[in-house]
């Protein structure tokens, strides 16, 4: 059988243990954040929950760790190829670059202005005055709407930027980047599950009654909103399938926004969390598996 080493042990690696088993795939938890990681001696790495850990006893890793400074350490111990491996996840972090790698590709995405702190006033009232507002202020690398606000005017909006201004006045902080983007009010947010460039499926992320009317307007899932599956358009389908072969990552969680005048590529995770199995086609599984064999 087999074995893959999987870094997330959260809803992910839960859901993907017996599918994967069932096609010969031994899914098996790496820890490789929080924790401490012998780098030498003779067992340098008990990589495992179990303590099942081999010196060659993993043939694949599933997605390169979301900590890129332990990633590296566990990279070189493990020495697997990974389905989706660091520059994939780094490509798809980096939030401003995917806008404009997709955006000179002539894929829609939303109208957006990366500023590198610290920015002039200047710099930061044009960046605002480009947009009607409400603005979308978003941390450039940073996932699961974590700092993501909403400025509604440009005291709001600089305001925001102070406190960014704290946070990256930290020397250690590697990226002084944000983004600033259009609001997109009413929007349905779609998230599109690609595998080696073929659509596998997707879910619509929509937040419930008592939530919006608490003036609630993130859709991220780890946020209070719910995921359910549906069929997209072949439109749809073919952007999310663009989208993953424009960045080129074999493994794509592609966000997408529709309101009824338009569709934009919002974001991209090279890092999904994979929801249950029948929100997606029923080959999902089978292509994930065929994706992971291929790599060994």
């Amino acid at each position: 059988m087999l074995r893959l080493a999987v870094a997330n042990r959260e809803e992910t690696f839960e859901r993907m243990v017996d599918p994967l088993e069932e096609r010969g795939i031994e899914a098996v938890h790496v820890p490789a954040r929080e924790r401490a990681i012998a780098l030498t001696g003779d067992d340098p790495f008990d990589a495992t929950d179990d303590g099942r850990f081999a010196p060659d006893g993993f043939d694949a890793g599933f997605v390169f760790p979301g900590r890129i400074m332990e990633g590296g350490a566990v990279d070189a111990l493990l020495d697997v190829p990974w389905l989706n491996g660091r520059e994939a996840v780094l490509t798809s972090r980096n939030k401003g670059a995917v806008i404009a790698e997709l955006g000179q590709a002539g894929l829609p995405v939303p109208e957006t202005v990366m500023v590198s702190n610290p920015a002039d006033r200047a710099d930061l009232v044009d960046a605002f005055e480009r947009f009607d507002p409400p603005v979308v202020v978003k941390p450039n690398s940073a996932t699961r709407g974590a700092g993501v606000a909403k400025a509604h005017d440009l005291d709001s909006f600089l305001g925001v930027v102070d406190y960014l201004d704290l946070v990256h006045d930290y020397r250690a902080t590697g990226d002084k980047t944000f983004l600033v983007q259009e609001y997109l009010p009413e929007a349905t947010d779609y998230r599109a599950m690609v595998v080696d460039g073929e659509f596998v499926g997707a879910v619509e992320r929509r937040l419930p009654g008592d939530a919006l009317a608490a003036g609630q307007w993130k859709h991220n899932v780890h946020r209070g909103a719910v995921a359910e599956g549906v069929d997209l358009s072949a439109e749809l389908c073919r952007l999310a399938e663009r989208t993953a072969a424009t960045l080129g990552v074999r493994f794509l969680g592609v966000d997408l926004l529709v309101t009824p005048d338009r569709t934009v590529v919002n974001e991209t995770n090279a890092r999904p969390t994979i929801d249950a199995a029948t929100k997606y086609r029923p080959d999902f599984y089978d292509r994930i598996a065929t994706a992971i064999r291929d790599l060994v």
